[in-house]
């Protein structure tokens, strides 16, 4: 070890919520959600207050390091392999939510799940535009943009921002919104983590204290006629309906219940902002494909965060993704080759979520809007690595063989992959972004998802 190693040690020892990898609860601080792509920073910090955050950035720039802040790591892939000269921030200590009923807003702490959001909203007869899981961070999913069950209506969750309070690179507290440091408050509504590190956030909160939402189920044989079914139905769908289509591959285990293990179906989920009577008239042309199971109902808002049934822990996967422009017959038979009845295949998920909407009406933030009108995401399980370097190559194939569907562009979130700007960002806001990052962050500091 070098004599600015230890010296680099020596200064990071003295900030308490730093651990070093020689040191207890390293391994288990810097475990991602993600664990096909583990994580080997030189340090990680766990903060339990804004204070420790600070401490620990600064204790960072000092040693020479970069910082990575991470709250679940769910995009664990786009970082791992870079942390070598970084310290690994893990904010998932630091939560917590307030909220004013009366403004209809939350005040959450940097590392704030939002399943403690939608729990603390419910009472008070809101929700919050929160994912598909309620074990995805806040602050990550709003610098990406956030793709709701409410979007279609609401927009991007990141419009739903009013204010960030953010450690900067120089150890700073900034709160950042409309009326302050403006250019700081535009970029991080959708334009990644290269500006600081997010320890609350101000948001506006959905009035809707139940929602009609569930999903319907079939076996794979029938995706064929569900999948031209539901890309006909979504071409005239409502705002009011956000929904999603999956084939979905099922090992045999006996931790999944029968409905799932072993199988492999077809499902569609969502959400509908309307009373019951419009909302099953809406349903009825899928409905009418008899699903073995159907769930939709009127349920309590907080019921939303189950019906996507995305994994309940920690899982290994690989994934790529693309923004397609439309589903034309073509599209649809590429996609069923790949993924229909009858093929044989790694693969463990094939999703489309409809956008188009009010995501695609432009908000005042780096991630002005979502731009095509279905979002692809495809999935591979990677327990072993050998397993990991195969799903890649499923998964990067089949977005290739979707390609001429794809209008080039990536929703951030959905991008596991280290992405080019160029996909991300028009090239205004790109230059924008570049702006912002000079003026609070020069030395470059920290290490993003996705660097602008």
């Amino acid at each position: 070890m070098s004599a600015s190693i230890l010296f680099d040690a020596a200064v990071l020892r003295s900030v308490p919520c730093i651990v070093l990898p020689d040191e207890a609860g390293y391994a288990e601080a810097c475990t991602p959600w993600n664990l096909a792509f583990p994580l080997h920073p030189a340090a990680v910090a766990v903060p339990r207050s804004v204070d420790d955050v600070i401490a620990a950035v600064t204790a960072a720039a000092r040693a020479g390091l970069q910082v990575a802040p991470m709250s679940t790591g769910h995009l664990a892939s786009t970082i791992a392999g870079r942390l070598d000269e970084a310290l690994l921030l893990r904010m998932s200590e630091l939560t917590g939510v307030s909220v004013d009923p009366v403004a209809r807003t939350a005040r959450v702490l940097g590392g704030t799940l939002w399943r403690d959001v939608v729990a603390a909203a419910a009472p008070h007869g809101l929700t919050a535009p929160h994912g598909s899981a309620g074990d995805v961070a806040v602050a990550g999913y709003v610098l990406g943009g956030g793709i709701s069950f409410y979007g279609r209506r609401h927009g991007l969750a990141s419009a739903s921002v009013r204010a960030f309070e953010i450690v900067t690179a120089d150890g700073t507290l900034v709160r950042a919104s409309a009326d302050e440091h403006h250019e700081l408050f535009w970029a991080l509504r959708g334009g990644g983590g290269s500006f600081g590190t997010v320890v609350a956030i101000e948001l506006d909160l959905l009035p809707v204290a139940d929602v009609f939402a569930g999903m319907l189920l079939w076996d794979v044989a029938h995706a064929p006629t569900v999948l031209r079914t539901w890309a006909a139905w979504t071409s005239h769908a409502p705002e009011s309906a956000t929904t999603a289509l999956r084939i979905m591959r099922f090992p045999a285990i006996p931790e999944l219940p029968p409905f799932l293990s072993g199988r492999s179906l077809v499902v569609i989920d969502g959400v509908i902002l309307d009373d019951d009577a419009t909302a099953a008239k809406l349903l009825a042309p899928l409905r009418a494909l008899a699903p073995e199971l159907d769930t939709f109902t009127r349920m309590p808002a907080a019921g939303v965060l189950d019906i996507h049934m995305d994994p309940p822990a920690p899982t290994p996967g690989v994934s790529d993704h693309a923004m397609m422009s439309g589903l034309p017959e073509e599209a649809i038979a590429v996609l069923l080759s790949v993924a229909g009845p009858g093929v044989e295949t790694p693969l463990m998920v094939a999703e489309l979520r409809h956008v188009g909407g009010a995501f695609d009406r432009e908000q005042d933030g780096a991630l002005r809007r979502l731009h095509g009108r279905y979002a692809l995401f495809v999935l591979c399980a990677a327990p072993t690595p050998e397993l990991c370097a195969l799903g890649e190559d499923v998964t990067s194939e089949i977005v290739q063989l979707m390609s001429p569907w794809a209008n080039g562009t990536l929703y951030s979130n959905f991008a596991e992959g280290r992405a080019d700007a160029s996909a991300l960002y028009d090239p205004a806001a790109r230059e924008r972004l570049a702006a912002v990052r000079d003026h609070y962050d020069p030395t470059r500091l920290w290490v993003a998802a996705h660097a602008v």
